[in-house]
């Protein structure tokens, strides 16, 4: 597996971590105590259904990250674009 920083970093787990913290905290902790592990994995489906798919993030100007990663990818890409345009020496 490709590592986004050098070994030893704590890059590689931040976002993740992140996620999962949010996932403990919104979902675990809070609709707990769970009756049995179906109950849990079903809750756990529709809590990731729901981050990807309707929750309203504001860094992204409060819409689903589901609908911002659609807007993006059905806008028309520039010909150079992540090209580096230099001067022949």
């Amino acid at each position: 597996m490709i590592s986004v920083g050098s070994k030893g970093d704590s890059y590689d787990n931040a976002m993740a971590e992140s996620v999962i913290g949010l996932y403990k905290t919104e979902l675990v902790g809070r609709k707990g105590p769970w009756h049995s592990l179906n109950d849990l994995e079903f809750a756990t489906l529709e809590w990731v259904d729901w981050f990807n798919n309707r929750r309203l993030f504001s860094a992204i100007g409060y819409v689903p990250p589901v609908e911002y990663e659609a807007n993006c990818y059905s806008s028309p890409v520039p010909a150079l674009a992540g090209t580096q345009l230099t001067e022949s020496p």
